[in-house]
């Protein structure tokens, strides 16, 4: 696999304390990529990402529902295929949030922790706040784990 596969999980070759590094190299796709969302830490404990308000609001100048849930997916999958058992690639299979706050300004932080990492799925929430430090969406994701092909 090459740095650039991208269904790839962490190359053999990287230490897991240079993952951040890797996929800020890599890159975490094109959608991400159109949405400003910048890693800022990425660990087998935890990933964490800011994404600018501006560009991904609603008519009425809030954050739109569906970037929070995009930030949340990101986050989680991403962090799924770190974690992911050797011969497997993490695919999201069920995704949902609850919004509780709105971001006019800024940027917002998405953190994902990991609920469950089993062999087969794995479970994260992801919490974004605005930058005041209000919550302003929590998003859960389940990924399954599906072995790849040779």
């Amino acid at each position: 696999m090459t740095a650039k596969d991208p269904v790839s999980t962490l190359p053999s070759d990287v230490h897991p304390d240079d993952a951040l590094a890797y996929i800020q190299d890599r890159g975490v796709g094109a959608l991400a990529d159109r949405m400003g969302i910048e890693f800022t830490e990425f660990t087998r404990e935890r990933a964490v990402a800011t994404m600018p308000v501006e560009g991904n609001t609603q008519p009425i100048m809030l954050m739109h529902g569906g970037a929070y849930v995009v930030l949340g997916e990101t986050l989680g999958s991403m962090h799924a295929n770190l974690v992911a058992p050797e011969g497997t690639v993490a695919v999201g299979v069920d995704i949902n949030a609850t919004h509780t706050g709105s971001a006019r300004t800024g940027r917002v932080t998405g953190t994902c922790v990991p609920i469950k990492l089993g062999r087969s799925i794995a479970v994260h929430e992801i919490t974004i706040d605005n930058e005041d430090g209000q919550r302003c969406s929590t998003v859960r994701i389940t990924n399954f784990y599906k072995q790849v092909s040779k």
